[in-house]
């Protein structure tokens, strides 16, 4: 007969010993912590649900200005669109201090050896002048790759500035380039300053107050902090701006690196320094990058020979420009145009200044 162990026979097991504590990696939630999770998951979501609706918003919108145009510039100051059927070829431009938002689509951008890709849920925040090579990499014709562009300008920035406190750290050795998040409240702006379009009368109260507050948004996240150093006057970055802007005005002229030191207000080995952090090269680098863009565009558009627009933009040799024509380009500048011009070349987002 089978004896079963008495009861009495059984040492006692302490409670805490029964319990794999394997089984539970994480401490017990409260009800009201596990209520607030869920709440903080559902807002989330929310929040994305509504940026997804304004980015459709405001493709709808773009596309019906634009119709079937390239781009259009508009009665908005500082504000065009544009519309893309198929991916480019890589263009060399120049990007002026600007934001560009894509509500459909994507670009990429080489600032140097640097890559910015950039889609609806991200914008392309350009602090200074900078010369670069820009491409639309998705896009067809049933769903064209949509885009707003809106140039800032620095004396807003800083109205803006002084009238708002905005306390962000400055981001220390970055380039004058960024990508940041297309938030709900930046994307809604967006909307209502193409919503202007429908209504011309209200552009000149409205306008600057829509401006204003995209300005604001950007100045608020974390990429505005090098436009708010820029801005700023005094500040190194700012000082640095100076120095670039000087470049892109005379670029066809001989560049002395001590003389824009102190255009700048700085030494020469702090110029070099800063000037290379905001646009991932040297003056020298930068201008050479100018004369050669301008140089394109008015073989292009104008219809120049290789000789002329070489020495238009400051070039003294022909032999020169045609060697650091064709380092740049990848092929000599009269073979280059016959390419630009072929039926068969892909299309080009634009050349020279964007």
């Amino acid at each position: 007969m089978k004896r079963y162990p008495d009861p009495s026979d059984l040492l006692p097991i302490p409670l805490v010993l029964l319990i794999d504590t394997r089984s539970r990696p994480y401490p017990r939630l409260e009800a009201s912590e596990t209520v607030t999770m869920k709440n903080r998951r559902g807002e989330a979501s929310l929040i994305r649900d509504q940026a997804h609706e304004l980015r459709t918003e405001l493709a709808r919108k773009i596309a019906l200005f634009i119709g079937s145009a390239e781009n259009r510039a508009t009665n908005i100051p500082g504000l065009t669109l544009h519309r893309r059927t198929a991916p480019t070829a890589p263009c060399s431009m120049t990007y002026e201090p600007r934001v560009t938002v894509i509500a459909r689509g994507r670009k990429r951008v080489d600032l140097g050896r640097t890559t910015f890709i950039y889609d609806a849920s991200r914008f392309l925040l350009t602090s200074v002048d900078l010369p670069v090579v820009s491409r639309v990499i998705e896009a067809s014709e049933k769903v064209p790759c949509l885009a707003l562009l809106l140039k800032l300008e620095m004396p807003v920035v800083r109205e803006v500035l002084s009238r708002v406190e905005i306390q962000i750290e400055a981001l220390a050795d970055s380039l004058g380039m960024a990508t940041g998040e297309t938030t709900v409240e930046f994307l809604s702006a967006c909307c209502r300053l193409v919503d202007l379009l429908d209504t011309p009368q209200d552009v000149p109260f409205l306008n600057g107050l829509i401006q204003r507050e995209i300005i604001y948004r950007i100045l608020r996240s974390t990429e505005g902090a090098r436009l708010r150093a820029i801005a700023t006057l005094g500040e190194q970055s700012h000082r640095t701006a100076k120095a670039i802007a000087w470049i892109r005005a005379n670029y066809a002229k001989p560049l002395r690196v001590e003389d824009l030191a102190e255009i700048a207000g700085m030494g020469v080995s702090t110029l070099h320094h800063h000037f290379r952090m905001l646009t991932a090269m040297s003056p020298l680098q930068y201008q050479k990058q100018l004369r050669l863009q301008a140089a394109r565009g008015r073989m292009l558009m104008d219809g120049l020979a290789a000789a002329s627009a070489g020495f238009e933009v400051g070039y003294e040799s022909a032999s020169q420009f045609n060697r650091e024509y064709n380092r740049f380009f990848g092929q000599p500048p009269m073979r280059d145009m016959r390419t630009l011009r072929s039926p068969s070349a892909p299309p080009m987002e634009s050349v020279g200044v964007g």
